[in-house]
C-alpha cells in the first residue's frame, strides 16, 4: 500500500531533521545573538530582514519548484520507484541538507557573499571566476527547463478537457495577488496573519474563476502557441528580476509557500487515507535493461531525481537571496535544513503518483506535469471536488512552484554576471538581466517541442556538480575553522564522482561520432547535451584541479 511508504518515508526525513540536523547546527555553532548581514547591511531592496515563516515559504517555494516533481517521476518511470525512493530519502537527509543548510550558514558567516566570492575567498580568483561562469550556466539551463515545463501546463489536454486555459488566467491573477500583497505589507501596518487569512482565500478564487472562464476566452488563449507562452514567460522574468524584492518575490514566494503546503497536504491525505494500492513496478527491468540507450540507472538516476534529493541551484538561492533576509542564525537549520527536508516530502509524494498507476495507463505517456496533477485530482476527487477544479488546481499548483524558481535564477544570473563584469548590483540591472534571458529565448525558439526533455539532462548534471563544487568549498570553509568537515567532505565526493561520469556520457557521443568511420548523424539535442556538457565538464574539472592544487601546496590551512 501506498500509505505505508508514505508514511515511513515522512517520519525518516522527519528524524533527519530533528537528528542530523540538529547535530550540524552544533557542530557549526549558530549563535542568535549574532548579527546577520540582513541587519546590518539592510537597504531596503535585496538585504530585507524577514521573518522565519515567511521566509521560509520564499525560500521553500523557490528551491522546490518542477525539480522535486518531474525528477522523481522521470526516475519512478524510467527506473521504478524503489532506486528513486531510496536516493530521494537517503539524498535529502544527508546530502541535500547538509549542503543547503552549510552553504547558508556559510553565506551569513562572510556578509551574505554568494558562492562565487567564498570561492575567491578560500581558494582563488581564479576559481572564482570560473565558478561564476559554471552558475551561471547552471542558471541558464534552470532557466530554459522552467519556461518550457510552465509553458507545457499552458497547453495542458487531459483526454477531452482542455485545461490550459484556466491555468493561464489564474496564474496571471495569482501574480496580481502577489503584487497587491507586497505593496500592502510595505506600506501598512497589517498583520502578516490577518493578511494571510486574507489573500490565501482569494488564491482558490481565482483557480475557480479560471474554471469559469467563457468559451471565447479560452479559445483565444488555447490558439496561442507554445513558443508565445514561453517568450511571455521570459519577459515576466525580466520584469520580476529588476524590480525590488519585498514589491513581488517575497510576497508571491510567500502565497507560493501556503500554496505549495496545501498541495502538500492534498498529496499527503490523499497518499495516506485513499487507500490506493502500489501499482507500478518497484523496478522497471525494461528500463533498467535500456543502458545500452544511455539510462544506466548508475549514474543517471542522481541526475534525473535532481532537486529531490540534492541541487546545487539551492546554494545560488541561499547565498544570492535567502542570506540577505536571514534575520536571525536559529533561523538557519529550518529555513536552510527543513526547507529540503520538505523538498523531499514533495519529492516522494510526486513519486507516489506513479505508483499507484497500472504500467499500461495511459496517463504515463503524458508529461509530468500532468502525470502529478492527475495523482492530486484523484486525491481531491475522494472528498468529491468536481475534476475540473481538481485539475486546474493541481496543473497551477505546478506552475505556481515554477514561478518561484523561474524569477529567483534570472535574479540570481543577473547577480552572477553583474559581479562577472565589475557592475554594481544596483547598476545596469536591465541591461544584465536581458543578456542572461537571451541565450534561453533563443534556445526555446529554436528547439523543438518539449525542449525541457532534451535541457533536462544537461540541467540534472549541472546541477548536481553544482552542488559537489559547493561542498568541495564549505569543506575547506570548515577546514579553516577548526570545525568537523566530514558532512560536506564525504556527500562532495559521492555526488561529484556521479556527476562527472553522467556528464561524460553525455559527452561521449559527440567523440564517438567524431571518431566514428561511419560517421551516423546525431540528432540536434545530441550536439547541444554534448557541447554544453564538454563545457561543463571542462570547467569542473578545471576547478577541482585548481582546488588540489593550492591545498597540496599549502596555500590555504587546513
Amino acid at each position: 500500500m501506498i500509505v505505508s511508504v508514505v508514511l515511513c518515508s515522512v517520519i525518516f526525513l522527519g528524524l533527519g531533521y530533528f537528528l542530523y540536523g540538529k547535530w550540524l547546527g552544533k557542530k557549526v555553532e549558530l549563535d542568535p545573538k549574532r548579527p546577520t548581514p540582513a541587519q546590518t547591511m539592510a537597504d531596503g531592496k535585496d538585504f530585507v530582514p524577514a521573518s522565519p515563516f515567511l521566509l521560509l515559504g520564499q525560500h521553500f517555494s523557490a528551491i522546490a519548484a518542477a525539480g522535486p516533481i518531474v525528477g522523481p517521476i522521470l526516475a519512478g518511470l524510467w527506473f521504478g520507484w524503489v532506486p528513486a525512493l531510496l536516493w530521494i530519502l537517503l539524498g535529502s537527509v544527508f546530502v541535500g541538507g547538509p549542503h543547503d543548510f552549510l552553504s547558508l550558514v556559510a553565506s551569513i558567516r562572510h556578509k551574505a557573499s554568494s558562492i562565487g566570492s567564498l570561492a575567491k575567498t578560500y581558494l582563488s580568483k581564479r576559481i572564482e571566476r570560473l565558478f561564476l561562469i559554471f552558475i551561471w550556466f547552471t542558471l541558464i539551463y534552470v532557466i530554459i527547463a522552467f519556461t518550457d515545463i510552465t509553458a507545457q501546463s499552458f497547453k495542458a489536454v487531459s483526454g477531452d478537457m482542455v485545461f490550459g486555459p484556466a491555468v493561464v488566467f489564474s496564474s496571471l491573477l495569482y501574480l496580481v495577488l502577489g503584487l497587491v500583497l507586497g505593496i500592502i505589507l510595505r506600506f501598512t501596518k497589517i498583520p502578516l496573519s490577518l493578511a494571510t487569512l486574507l489573500f490565501l482565500p482569494l488564491v482558490f478564487l481565482v483557480i475557480w474563476w479560471g474554471t469559469k472562464l467563457p468559451p471565447s476566452v479560452t479559445e483565444f488563449l488555447s490558439k496561442v502557441p507554445i513558443k508565445g507562452w514561453e517568450a511571455g514567460l521570459l519577459f515576466y522574468c525580466f520584469i520580476a528580476s529588476i524590480i525590488p524584492v519585498w514589491l513581488l518575490l517575497q510576497p508571491r514566494g510567500y502565497l507560493g509557500g501556503w500554496f505549495l503546503y496545501c498541495t502538500m497536504a492534498v498529496a499527503l491525505l490523499g497518499a495516506l487515507f485513499g487507500g490506493f494500492s502500489i501499482q507500478y513496478p518497484a523496478f522497471h527491468l525494461e528500463g533498467l535493461r535500456s543502458a545500452l540507450n544511455g539510462k544506466l540507472i548508475f549514474p543517471i538516476l542522481f541526475i534525473t531525481v535532481a532537486c529531490g534529493a540534492c541541487s546545487g541551484f539551492h546554494a545560488i538561492v541561499s547565498t544570492g537571496t535567502t542570506s540577505k533576509q536571514l534575520r536571525n542564525e536559529k533561523d538557519a537549520r529550518p529555513v536552510g535544513y527543513g526547507a529540503m527536508i520538505l523538498e523531499g516530502v514533495v519529492a516522494v509524494l510526486a513519486l507516489a503518483t506513479v505508483m499507484m498507476l497500472s504500467p499500461s495507463d495511459a496517463i504515463l505517456r503524458s508529461d509530468p506535469n500532468v502525470v502529478y496533477a492527475s495523482g492530486l485530482a484523484r486525491y481531491m476527487g475522494l472528498i468529491g471536488i468536481h475534476p475540473g477544479f481538481a485539475l486546474s488546481f493541481a496543473l497551477l499548483a505546478f506552475s505556481t512552484f515554477v514561478y518561484d524558481t523561474l524569477d529567483v535564477a534570472t535574479r540570481l544570473a543577473r547577480y552572477i554576471l553583474q559581479e562577472l563584469l565589475g557592475w554594481e548590483v544596483t547598476r545596469k540591472r536591465a541591461l544584465a538581466t536581458l543578456i542572461t534571458l537571451t541565450i534561453p529565448l533563443a534556445f526555446l525558439l529554436l528547439a523543438k517541442e518539449k525542449a525541457y526533455l532534451v535541457a533536462w539532462p544537461i540541467f540534472g548534471s549541472s546541477n548536481q556538480l553544482m552542488a559537489g563544487l559547493t561542498l568541495l568549498l564549505v569543506s575547506v570553509w570548515l577546514l579553516r575553522s577548526g570545525k568537523n568537515f566530514l558532512p560536506a567532505f564525504l556527500p562532495m565526493v559521492f555526488i561529484t564522482f556521479f556527476t562527472v561520469w553522467s556528464l561524460f556520457l553525455q559527452v561521449l557521443p559527440i567523440f564517438q561520432f567524431l571518431f566514428s568511420t561511419s560517421r551516423i548523424p546525431l540528432r540536434p539535442d545530441a550536439w547541444i547535451s554534448g557541447i554544453c556538457g564538454a563545457i561543463l565538464l571542462i570547467l569542473a574539472l578545471w576547478m577541482i584541479g585548481e582546488a588540489i592544487a593550492l591545498i597540496r601546496a599549502s596555500k590555504i590551512k587546513a
